[in-house]
């Protein structure tokens, strides 16, 4: 639930709803200037319920999209990386991404979980603000989009 944190974030920012992918149509995105797809880090990528459901989106002219996520471990570069496989998938369908976010999220992957978890208590209050100065940013920038 770490990422969902963040994305309540978003949402509120930018006046916007959550949804699962399991839970959108496709043409619901058709109406929106602006779509935010985010998720966990596994392995280096977003969760599979989300790359499986960009490899389903009907392709797209132009439409702006920004990618998040919550993972172990950050680093410029190693975002970059994280979001390099959803990131192709989207341009591959015509979306522009506008803007990238990640911050540190509570793992209990693998062994992880026997030892207690990594990032205990992430996202924490400032990467929160983080992820409220980010949406802000985005609603200045594409002031008019609808998300």
């Amino acid at each position: 639930m770490n990422t969902k944190k963040v994305a309540k974030v978003f949402a509120k920012v930018l006046d916007a709803q959550i949804k699962l992918p399991q839970d959108i149509a496709s043409d619901e995105l058709q109406v929106c200037d602006m779509i935010g797809f985010g998720a966990g880090i596994d392995s280096g990528r977003h969760y599979k319920i989300l790359l499986d459901f960009a490899d389903k989106l009907c392709p797209v002219t132009g439409k702006k999209a920004f990618i998040f996520s919550t993972s172990a471990i950050q680093g410029e570069s190693k975002v970059a990386k994280d979001h390099s496989m959803l990131r192709e998938k989207l341009h591959s369908k015509g979306y522009i991404i506008v803007d990238e976010f990640s911050c540190k999220g509570y793992n209990t992957n693998s062994f992880l979980k026997y030892l207690g978890g990594m990032n205990k208590g992430r996202p924490n209050a400032e990467d929160l603000r983080g992820a409220k100065e980010f949406a802000e940013n985005l609603k200045q920038k594409f002031q008019g989009s609808k998300p």
